[in-house]
């Protein structure tokens, strides 16, 4: 089965908006991961940045991320306003959907689930509020399948009648502008995915 290029039909939705500037709820899982998706998409959308994180281990690692995030939309500088909505932290949410795949290797069924959960989230708000489209920054993490992150958007989309905005956030060394992005706001760059799992392999 060929990849398909979701940069490129990023780029064609952007090249067909003419003087139109859409809302955008960027669903986030970090503040360094968002650098540059906010950096990018703020020229051509309205942002507002979703921290919807149920996954994140242990609760003050949530506490942490959600504060840079903040802190990164405060001092940024963009074309357009980005706003901020911090969805209340519900540990009992991820578990719930990753119950019986504890074991499941990093980038597995598990990952599956947890990504659906978040972006489930996502698109169920992105259609309360009308917004134009929604979208995440997981997609610039070179451990993260873009592939599939796609696929989960748009049977979401179809699910709640609104509009996913494809991408891969990785291409044309997004992820390499995130990392100089962090550097020049000094944003705390965490060492592991964010979840239990992810800290157990990490600690292996």
């Amino acid at each position: 089965m060929n990849k398909i290029n979701y940069q490129k039909k990023l780029d064609e939705i952007v090249e067909n908006l003419g003087d139109k500037t859409p809302t955008l709820l960027l669903h986030s899982c970090c503040a360094p991961c968002s650098s540059y998706c906010i950096e990018y998409l703020s020229q051509y959308f309205r942002i507002t940045v979703f921290y919807y994180n149920p996954n994140l281990y242990p609760d003050e690692e949530y506490t942490r991320r959600s504060s840079e995030q903040k802190r990164l939309i405060l001092q940024m500088k963009t074309k357009y306003p980005v706003s901020y909505i911090d969805e209340d932290f519900n540990s009992a949410e991820f578990y719930s959907a990753v119950k019986g795949l504890e074991k499941e290797p990093e980038g597995g069924e598990r990952c599956r689930k947890c990504f659906e959960l978040r972006l489930g989230r996502t698109a169920q708000k992105a259609a309360e509020l009308g917004s134009d489209y929604f979208t995440t920054t997981l997609t610039i993490s070179p451990m993260k399948n873009a592939q599939l992150l796609n696929e989960i958007g748009i049977s979401l989309s179809e699910k709640y009648n609104t509009a996913w905005l494809p991408s891969d956030f990785k291409k044309r060394e997004g992820y390499k502008r995130s990392i100089v992005l962090s550097k020049e706001y000094g944003l705390y760059r965490q060492d592991y995915c964010g979840c239990v799992f992810s800290k157990r392999d990490l600690n292996k």
